[in-house]
């Protein structure tokens, strides 16, 4: 078992010196073995080699001692500390690389090395008895996972990732207080790295090499943030715990390209026409114009999910929160919904839980149209429950399956892009469907605070960055209006040309 962390061997040196160079001849010296090979007992002391297990810092421990006088004394040191690495294994990298510490500290004083029985003792107690022994960046970022035990599924699933793909393996060797900008740096290089290749593969005339890479998608700048933000923030809390004694987090100080979110663009007629011709969008975040989302709508005018649609459209609900929207949180009379739950997928199983952000917790107010929608709905569902009878399962969601039980929500972005397409529409995302709504407020000419309360964004900075061009046409408003502003006797003329 310690083969992995510790290997060891034994060999005779002795102080023989060449005649003409005066260097040591070491195993080169003829007295050391006798004819037939085996070592001279008389001749030479004892040595041994030993691995160790590796230094914080990854590189490798090699240590050499000799002066024994039997070949067994040699072997009985390896032999303890193959037993201490052996004792710390169960106990993980920590333990191993306290371990090591602890016998390279040995060997430099000359101190005898403990008992290996005495360290397995305190290490299952649960005792420190390396001394400080500070967590590798694996084992922290498991801690830290663990403890956060209030994250929301999807969120969990996010880390879980990020730790499983990329930091793990490329920073988890490292002990905490070990880690660099330099190391943190190195595997977002790595990263950059694979985009070329991929983007090389897809480019070769090879159409082996091409199939190899199909599917398979590059990092960008924000995905990369958020593998950053992942590392900061498990850095940031042990530098919280006083007993690791932190103090420095090499994940704030590396230097990426911002991955601020696109700008959100509308399919103008340009656009459209630009998109046929080359099946490209010109940006990830493309909107509807409030035309488009008249179309998308009066096809999906008799659909079953129509609802969903209509809310997320008009008054930008999230996917979550539109289907798991409950019937106790609409208020017909008063003419509003509340967003307090959301029905979200992690992976690919979904889940009840609480909206996205404390901002997401919102009453929206509903128009006319909206309220309309929701009516006929109850009208729908009732039909739908009495048809079903006894194999109705009441969830009291607006929106279900036609047995009662929760709509899945890939169900309701397949729907999406179906009657999408038919109405021969510029793809979006579904996500953008919500996009499409804050693009009708705009255009009604709400301010982005009220814009931002609608779609419970959790600042109003999120909102700006998204939406400020989203209608060329607003800014030209804008700019007419804060030229009026501007008092001038009579209209500005430029000075006659020379």
């Amino acid at each position: 078992m310690t083969q992995q962390h510790f290997s060891g061997s034994t060999f005779k040196r002795c102080s023989c010196k060449h005649p003409d160079t005066r260097k040591r001849l070491g195993a080169t010296c003829p007295k050391l073995k006798r004819r037939n090979g085996t070592w001279s007992s008389e001749h030479g002391t004892w040595y041994f080699q030993a691995e160790l297990p590796h230094r914080h810092d990854g590189i490798r421990r090699t240590r050499r001692r000799g002066g024994y006088a039997t070949q067994t004394l040699a072997q009985d040191v390896l032999d303890k500390m193959a037993a201490l690495v052996e004792a710390a294994e169960p106990h993980g990298g920590a333990a191993l690389l306290a371990i090591g510490d602890l016998i390279d500290d040995r060997l430099q004083t000359g101190e005898p090395l403990p008992e290996p029985e005495e360290i397995a003792q305190q290490l299952n107690a649960g005792t420190r008895a390396l001394g400080n022994q500070i967590p590798t960046v694996a084992e922290w970022l498991a801690t830290w996972l663990a403890r956060r035990r209030k994250l929301r599924g999807g969120t969990k699933l996010s880390y879980s990732s990020h730790i499983r793909l990329w930091l793990e393996p490329y920073l988890g060797h490292y002990r905490l207080d070990a880690l660099t900008v330099e190391h943190v740096a190195g595997m977002f290089d790595a990263m950059a790295e694979r985009n070329d290749a991929i983007l090389a593969a897809r480019a070769s005339d090879d159409p082996q090499i091409r199939k190899s890479v199909r599917g398979v998608r590059t990092m960008g700048a924000a995905t990369m943030q958020r593998y950053r933000a992942t590392l900061r923030a498990a850095l940031n809390a042990a530098i919280r715990d006083p007993k690791l004694n932190i103090t420095f987090n090499p994940a704030s100080h590396v230097e990426l390209d911002s991955g601020k979110r696109p700008k959100a663009l509308l399919w103008t007629p340009e656009r459209v026409e630009r998109w046929k011709r080359t099946g490209e969008k010109p940006s990830r975040v493309m909107v509807w114009t409030p035309e488009q989302v008249g179309r998308f709508l009066d096809h999906a005018e008799g659909h079953p999910y129509y609802v969903l649609l209509h809310l997320i459209a008009y008054r930008g609900l999230r996917r979550g929160e539109a289907c798991g929207l409950p019937w106790w949180d609409v208020d017909l009379t008063a003419a509003s919904i509340t967003i307090t739950t959301a029905f979200v997928q992690v992976g690919w199983t979904p889940e009840f839980g609480e909206p996205k952000s404390e901002a997401s917790g919102r009453s929206i107010a509903l128009d006319n149209a909206t309220v309309d929608v929701l009516n006929a709905q109850k009208q729908r569902q009732e039909a739908l429950r009495l048809a079903a009878g006894a194999d109705w399962a009441e969830h009291g969601l607006v929106c279900t399956e036609l047995d009662g039980s929760p709509l899945h929500p890939a169900k309701l972005t397949d729907a999406f892009h179906v009657i999408a397409d038919a109405a021969e529409l510029p793809p979006v995302r579904l996500h953008d469907l919500r996009h499409g709504a804050a693009t009708l407020m705009l255009a009604a000419g709400a301010d982005l605070k009220v814009v931002q309360e609608l779609l419970g964004h959790s600042s109003i900075a999120i909102t700006a960055d998204t939406y400020t061009h989203v209608l060329p046409e607003l800014a030209h408003e804008t700019a007419e209006a804060a030229a009026s502003i501007v008092p001038r006797r009579g209209q500005h003329q430029l000075p006659p040309a020379a």
